[in-house]
């Protein structure tokens, strides 16, 4: 298949992007710093601005989807507007490319436990709460959307730096409520999450609808 991968350079990105190459995908990575990917067979690298539709659009042409894992940057002080602004500008590109199948990376906090969402909750992380609203609220737009063929997904809740390094290959999926293991943790490898992006771009179980991931 060949993918169009937005924010290959990040830490999700680049874990997407080992997996789609691990699966003989040929790749063409969409980043502001090309020197940041290391260059492979079957993967191409392009340079684009994320805020520019017309540059998106340019990038994704002729892929048969494309998946994003744009990132605003956590310590940015204008996180919420500009991840907003950012996927809204993406979602328009590739509506433009004429690309139809468009794979989202968001976030855990748009997720349910019991009626509540987790990013309203008073034990959230207040240092994440602008990613998470952002990502919430732009999931909220996106359910609107009826051209692409889209999928929403949502991390496990502990899916972060100290999970990484382990590729089991396996994983339990939900729609709107965090997977818990026997132990009440909701825990996923980005390595995982890798398998679980690509596994949904290979079989399209989620057509219109978020899913989470977790062991």
């Amino acid at each position: 298949m060949k993918v169009a991968l937005i924010g290959a350079s990040g830490f999700v990105g680049n874990a997407i992007l080992n997996e789609l190459l691990l699966r003989n995908n040929s790749v063409t990575a969409i980043v502001q710093h090309p020197e940041k990917i290391k260059q492979q067979d079957n993967l191409t690298v392009v340079k684009a601005n994320a805020y520019n539709e017309d540059e998106i659009a340019s990038a994704v042409k002729d892929h048969d989807a494309v998946i994003s894992a744009f990132n605003a940057g956590w310590t940015n002080p204008n996180l919420y507007e500009d991840f907003l602004s950012g996927a809204k500008s993406i979602q328009s590109g590739i509506k433009k490319s004429g690309v139809k199948r468009y794979i989202v990376i968001g976030g855990a906090g748009s997720l349910y436990v019991g009626d509540v969402q987790l990013v309203d909750t008073p034990q959230f992380p207040q240092a994440y709460k602008a990613g998470a609203s952002s990502a919430r609220d732009y999931y909220a737009y996106l359910k609107n959307e009826e051209e692409l063929e889209w999928t929403f997904f949502s991390p496990a809740i502990e899916m972060n730096h100290e999970t990484a390094g382990v590729r089991k290959g396996i994983y339990r999926t939900a729609l709107d409520n965090p997977v818990f293991d026997e132990n009440g943790r909701s825990i996923l490898s980005v390595e995982d999450l890798a398998v679980a992006i690509v596994d949904e771009l290979e079989n399209s179980k989620h057509l219109k609808q978020r899913f989470t991931a977790a062991y």
